[in-house]
């Protein structure tokens, strides 16, 4: 038996016995590579659901699908831990009324309800999913790594030529080359790197510089991170700029240890941008927060009272206007970050104790 599933069944009884209810329904993307141990359920990548969910009963854990998908999941995703059922492909009754059959025609919680037998999972597994076991954290590591290499080697070999469409396009060939899937990649070319915080690709040619986004997915984690590519001298001003986003981002992570609400954290950004000269930054893109199983599990605003521990992923994005600094980080035990997507053969330069990306000038 796989010791990460059977930890994480343990907990889905435990919130069955709980909340008096038969069964635990997984369907999202997300929620099945966390029960899984990392198997995906994807085909279609943008689907928040895949091809297959889980449902684990006080006696049994089953991955449920259909007669297109079985086999290929059973040989090469599913852990074995898990029974399979396997419904026709043009029957979702079946499946419906095996898991009536299997939950006694009880209640369940599942992460996407879509029946009045069904209710929203508890608070408290949402939070156990939001918390690296060891076994989670060493395939996060290996996600970050491929994606940071990833990253560097693109814009490494960017040209000023290149359209947005082709940096984009030669950074999610880099991706799935090492195994990831391209969840995101945005780029901002030269004049509209200013413009736009959440720049997708167009036709345009990059210019003397611009930036590139990664959410890359492995074993269901995302890895996020951001870099620039410069092609001759920044201006003064832009640097500058570069400068104002890493000495506003080293605040954040200064305060990202357990027991920081990420309201503190917000609040404590809105004050650095205040400090540095940018008043309006804070409400011109969103600053990040917890990651995981998605590229955002919640997302820092003035209300969000969630509290940070050991074991939680951080991916902070503080912006001006034409600058950005980003990393997937975890705390850990001491509560040191670890930066999970730091490439050392990207340039960097050290901010308050850690290394921190600047703009790769080719």
């Amino acid at each position: 038996m796989n010791e990460e599933v059977s930890k994480k069944l343990e907990l889905m009884r435990q919130t069955l016995r709980e909340n008096e209810v038969q069964g635990v329904r997984l369907r999202g993307t997300d929620w099945f590579a966390w029960a899984t141990a990392g198997a995906s359920n994807t085909v279609l990548l943008t689907a928040e659901t895949g091809v297959a969910e889980v449902l684990v009963t006080t006696e049994d854990a089953w991955v449920l699908t259909d007669e297109i998908e079985a086999q290929r999941l059973k040989d090469e995703e599913l852990p074995a831990d898990f029974k399979v059922h396997i419904n026709p492909w043009a029957d979702g009754a079946a499946r419906e009324s095996f898991v009536r059959d299997t939950t006694g025609g009880g209640k369940t919680v599942s992460d996407r309800p879509i029946s009045n037998l069904e209710q929203p999972l508890p608070p408290s597994l949402q939070k156990h999913k939001r918390v690296m076991m060891s076994s989670e954290l060493e395939r996060y590591r290996q996600v970050g790594q491929k994606a940071s290499q990833a990253m560097t080697e693109v814009l490494k070999a960017a040209k000023p030529t290149w359209t947005e469409y082709q940096l984009a396009g030669a950074g999610a060939e880099a991706l799935w080359a090492k195994g990831l899937h391209p969840a995101l990649t945005l780029v901002a070319g030269e004049r509209r790197l200013p413009l736009y915080r959440h720049a997708t690709p167009t036709a345009e040619q990059i210019g003397q510089q611009a930036m590139l986004v990664f959410c890359a997915r492995g074993y269901g984690l995302y890895a996020n991170l951001t870099r620039f590519v410069c092609f001759g001298e920044l201006s003064g001003e832009r640097a500058e700029l570069h400068s104002h986003v890493r000495e506003i981002e080293a605040v954040v992570l200064n305060l990202s240890q357990p027991g920081t609400t990420l309201d503190t954290a917000y609040n404590a950004l809105a004050q650095a941008y205040e400090q540095h000269g940018f008043p309006n930054a804070i409400r011109e893109h969103h600053q990040g927060g917890t990651t995981g199983y998605l590229a955002r599990e919640i997302v820092a605003n003035p209300t969000t009272t969630d509290t940070l521990t050991e074991g939680i992923a951080l991916a902070w994005n503080p912006s001006l206007a034409g600058a950005k600094v980003e990393d997937t980080f975890v705390i850990l035990k001491d509560g040191k970050l670890e930066n999970l997507t730091f490439d050392p053969n990207f340039p960097n330069v050290e901010v308050e104790g850690r290394l921190r990306p600047v703009p790769l000038y080719n």
